[in-house]
């Protein structure tokens, strides 16, 4: 990629071209020299390459992962009924307990001890009608005074509830003896888990004292199971080397999802795992489907490829290939204006026809285009002027309203009324002092505004001289080649530029004068041009103390006289600690257009006008910076 710029102003532009006119010439290079035929196919082909690629992502990192994340919520919302059905279980277990608790023949066994009680009423019949493999009356002092196993031919070891006929001492359901509270829960017994119940022995009527507590177990059985698996609709089983946990662990191989849930005992800790497992039907039908899917869609994109390609050879590439090989013969020989022939009713037709007509009007625009020029370096140097003049009718624009709105807030009207009522207010001593205190204050901020008014005046009065020299200026210089000399110091020269600057802009920087502006003394210099050339660095300075998220910045100014090609030239150095300008755009800032704020309020002319109007002084300028976030320095310099 190579580009030629030119910047000047008046008479030293190319060809005499006017002010602020600038060409670029940009050649760029086919990638590998390849024509446009075999770049289509290969793009093509890359697209189709990459849309199959990101299918398959897809499918693999969405898709599949999609129907895994179904398939273990199924898992988990079975694990879910599991734990709801041994819950339900559990609970008709705590309904026998109570219902035998509440019977006053236990009520007045746990007190005499009638061994007739356990003969007539706790038999393997009554047992097994009640569903239960175990049943304990504990008093309250914690002594088993009835104990099912003793009586049944095979006993259910439940040691860990209780040892030598009393409860445990560690056993946590000791704390309800005496008091009306149920429980139920697990535990570990030598034929397997054991479901336990508890309830308070009543009198028969729901009343107490409370004398005890009756503990009814059931086995988890595989009767039971089954039962219970028919209930959940979901097939489970016991696991013993299944690490415990208290949060449900699922696990994913190819054919199943298995998800193990512990359960805990009635002291908390692990009792028993139980596995559900669920099958992978659902990933399997969906990679089958997938699959069809992609297969189908690569059939119908290689058959979409070779279609596309055919017609676009036939009615794209090839007329496109004809006009282009007459456009390249064209551009080797201008003076060439033998007609494409091109006979088509499409859009390649229509673009022959206007390319013949266009080859036969090139002659005259050549001829055109050499006035045309000129008078468009007018425009282009009118639009500066205008750049310029906006920038500084902008504070005079803020300094109107401020004094607009000064007048509507001041006191007038009611110094009007105050009057008004002070001559008819003549017998009340006290109301007639008020009155004159108001009108005191009222005409003290009548004079604090009239004087903010008059000073925002006389500023708006210099600005508008300042705006007349610029005018006169571009007369001058649309007349004749030198702009006017004017002997002037630099000090002075900013403080007049900062004149024209908006108020938001001067409030932004803080501008540091070097001492070396004041060491160098009185110039002559093109003081109007060069007072808009710093009028739009500082307003640009401020701007990039806003970029950078600052509300405040510091703008310095340095000078030196350097000696260069037999002659004095300025070098003027106005560094800012804005945002910053990135290497690659150090050259691109100065072209006509480039702006990085908002298009509805800038057009890019304010450095672009700048860089032609220290050219046509016969100097030059350009920025250097840090980087981004690191601040701006921009050089000026010509000759005085």
């Amino acid at each position: 990629m190579t580009g030629v710029i030119y910047l000047g102003w008046g008479n030293n532009l190319p060809g005499g071209m006017c002010a602020a006119t600038r060409y670029a010439t940009v050649h760029s290079v086919n990638w590998s020299g390849m024509n446009i035929r075999p770049k289509v196919m290969i793009l093509l082909t890359l697209v189709f390459v990459l849309l199959s690629a990101g299918a398959i992502l897809i499918q693999e990192r969405v898709v599949m992962p999609s129907f895994a994340r179904l398939e273990q919520t199924n898992a988990s919302t079975a694990m879910h009924r599991v734990r709801h059905a041994m819950d339900r279980n559990l609970e008709a277990l705590e309904v026998n307990a109570k219902d035998w608790a509440n019977w006053k023949d236990i009520y007045d066994y746990v007190r005499d001890h009638n061994s007739a009680f356990a003969t007539a009423n706790v038999t393997q019949s009554s047992l097994a009608q009640l569903q239960i493999d175990e049943l304990l009356i504990v008093d309250l002092d914690g002594h088993v005074v009835f104990c099912s196993s003793e009586h049944l031919s095979s006993p259910v070891t439940v040691g860990a509830i209780m040892s030598r006929n009393e409860l445990r001492q560690d056993f946590p359901w000791r704390q309800y003896l005496g008091k009306d509270v149920p429980a139920r829960g697990l535990i570990k017994t030598n034929l397997g888990v054991l479901l336990i119940a508890s309830a308070p022995i009543l009198d028969g009527f729901g009343a107490g004292p409370v004398r005890g507590m009756v503990i009814m177990g059931r086995l988890l059985t595989r009767p039971l199971v089954q039962r219970t698996e028919a209930q959940t609709e979901t097939t489970f089983a016991m696991v013993t080397d299944a690490p415990p946990g208290s949060d449900d662990r699922v696990v994913t191989s190819s054919s199943l999802t298995q998800i193990f849930g512990s359960f805990p005992d009635v002291y908390g800790n692990p009792v028993m795992t139980l596995r559900v497992d669920v099958p992978r039907d659902i990933t399997a039908n969906g990679r089958r489907a997938i699959l069809i899917a992609a297969a189908s869609l690569v059939g119908a994109a290689m058959v979409t490829l070779v279609l596309l390609m055919t017609l676009l050879n036939r009615y794209v590439l090839a007329p496109l290939s004809r006009l282009t090989r007459h456009a390249v013969a064209i551009g080797e020989n201008p003076e060439n204006t033998e007609p494409l022939g091109f006979k088509s009713e499409d859009e390649f037709g229509k673009l022959a026809s206007e390319f013949d007509d266009m080859v036969l009007r090139l002659a005259q625009t050549r001829r055109d285009l050499v006035d045309q020029s000129f008078e468009a370096g007018f425009a282009e140097m009118a639009k500066g002027v205008l750049h310029n003049l906006g920038n500084a009718l902008t504070p005079m624009g803020v300094r109107l309203s401020a004094m607009d709105q000064r007048l509507r807030e001041s006191p007038a009207a009611d110094l009007e009324l105050a009057v008004t009522e002070l001559s008819k207010t003549e017998g009340d001593p006290a109301r007639h002092a008020e009155l004159l205190e108001f009108m005191a204050l009222g005409c003290r901020e009548m004079v604090q505004s009239m004087q903010d008014t008059a000073a925002d005046i006389q500023l708006m009065q210099r600005q508008a001289s300042l705006m007349q020299a610029s005018l006169s200026e571009q007369m001058h210089g649309a007349s004749h080649k030198a702009p006017i000399l004017e002997s002037v110091k630099l000090p002075d020269l900013i403080t007049q530029s900062l004149d024209i600057v908006p108020d938001a802009s001067r409030r932004r920087l803080q501008l540091e004068m070097d001492e070396s502006l004041q060491r160098i003394g009185a110039l002559r210099l093109a003081r109007t041009v060069l007072r808009m050339v710093l009028q739009n660095v500082i307003i640009n300075a401020a701007d990039a103390v806003r970029d950078a998220g600052r509300d405040k910045g510091v703008l310095r100014v340095l000078a030196e006289i350097v000696r260069e090609d037999g002659r004095d030239n300025l070098h003027l150095q106005c560094q800012d600690d804005g945002v910053g300008i990135p290497q690659d755009k150090l050259v691109a800032v100065f072209e006509k257009g480039y702006t990085t704020k908002s298009r509805d309020t800038n057009q890019g002319i304010g450095l672009h006008w700048c860089a032609n109007a220290i050219v046509a002084l016969g100097g030059n300028i350009w920025a250097t910076s840090d980087g981004a976030g690191r601040g701006t320095s921009l050089h000026l310099r010509f000759p005085v």
